[in-house]
């Protein structure tokens, strides 16, 4: 199963065949879920994929949950690990959507796909939005295969960015990479020796994703002959690099690990900072 589905593809299933799940989930996302939704769509919120550290120096400012917390989770949305989920947000899969698919992926589970163009596609393919809420889903039980799984760690990402043998991507927009500005963290710049390319770049200007084959001759160009398996993606706190992995994973180059605590837990370690061109 490929990890993105066409919005044509998702109007052709039979709705009892799947699990749909709204992410927009940061600001004042519960209201615009409630203003108009796909039909069916289960809501769920970014700060419901994160854990709520004292000091994001530790894990960042969006570190995983638990796995405890995670599966309860998945069972009070009805999902079990036969599940297939379909999840969309209304970023073009750059925030909850694809940590969503990530965290699900991370855990073991096989049947989960984003929303290509997410929410403006739907409405562009015709799909029914509609104000109704789904009543409560009938609470199931998820059995994780194991832990959260493909996860790098400040220590082995300072070791990678040493190393000729990895590669670690900033997907962050340009101006935070090169350290001209940083709405969200305490420092500007990056991980020196981590190269930069933003996540935009896997979309066309229609805020879809790119054709398989051209992720995948985009990012054999960034690999140089190395595999996805010595690749670490990060970003700010370990969200929208979900967008890149996915990327990877719908270009046939799965492997590559995420870095959660990303520049919002490095930044706040007192450690070295880049502000030039990798």
């Amino acid at each position: 199963m490929l990890p993105i589905i066409e919005a044509s593809e998702l109007k052709s299933l039979n709705k009892d065949s799947y699990i749909l799940i709204d992410a927009r989930g940061f600001g004042n996302s519960r209201e615009r879920y409630e203003q108009g939704h796909l039909q069916g769509a289960l809501y769920i919120d970014l700060d419901e994929l994160a854990a709520h550290p004292e000091n994001p120096a530790f894990g960042g400012r969006h570190p995983l949950p638990s796995l405890q917390y995670f599966t309860a989770l998945l069972g009070r949305l009805g999902i079990t690990s036969q599940s297939h989920v379909i999840v969309y947000d209304d970023k073009g899969a750059a925030n909850p959507a694809a940590r969503f698919w990530w965290m699900l992926k991370a855990i073991g589970h096989q049947k989960v796909q984003v929303l290509n163009g997410g929410l403006q596609a739907a409405v562009k393919a015709g799909l029914t939005v509609t104000t109704d809420v789904p009543s409560t889903p009938e609470p199931a039980t998820y059995q994780a295969a194991h832990d959260f799984t493909g996860m790098a760690v400040l220590e082995e990402v300072s070791k990678a960015v040493q190393s000729p043998d990895n590669i670690v991507i900033d997907v962050r927009e340009a101006p935070r990479y090169l350290g001209r500005t940083e709405p969200l963290d305490l420092v500007a710049g990056h991980i020196p020796g981590a190269i930069n390319v933003p996540y935009i770049s896997n979309m066309n200007a229609e805020n879809q994703y790119l054709p398989a084959e051209e992720l995948k001759a985009n990012y054999k160009k960034v690999l140089n002959g190395k595999q996805p398996e010595q690749v670490i993606v990060h970003c700010g706190s370990g969200v929208t690099a979900c967008h890149t992995l996915l990327a990877l994973e719908q270009a046939g180059l799965p492997g590559a690990k995420l870095y959660v605590g990303s520049w919002s837990e490095w930044s706040r370690r007192d450690l070295p900072v880049g502000t030039e061109e990798v």
